[in-house]
């Protein structure tokens, strides 16, 4: 069985949308990643703990209710990223 040239353009343009999707994926990451730190220097600057478990501990959790257990993979290379290795 062969492709016709309409399954051939919606592969080409399914593509296409994934390529965009990803890229704001990036730059919600990166802005995320930013947030994050700066929200860790502040806390860090009154005192407080470089890392809140109890709040890690939520968006696992969120993001596990919200995709299984890959979602749950997501939340903790988001966290890997936002306050680097522990």
């Amino acid at each position: 069985m062969t492709q016709t040239q309409t399954d051939l353009d919606a592969v080409t343009a399914g593509r296409r949308r994934i390529d965009e999707i990803d890229a704001a994926l990036v730059d919600l990451i990166c802005e995320r990643v930013t947030v994050s730190q700066q929200i860790q220097r502040a806390r860090m600057a009154g005192g407080g703990p470089r890392v809140v478990t109890s709040r890690e501990r939520e968006l696992v959790q969120r993001w596990h209710a919200a995709l299984g257990d890959a979602g749950g993979g997501i939340a903790l290379r988001l966290l890997d990223l936002s306050r680097g290795p522990l």
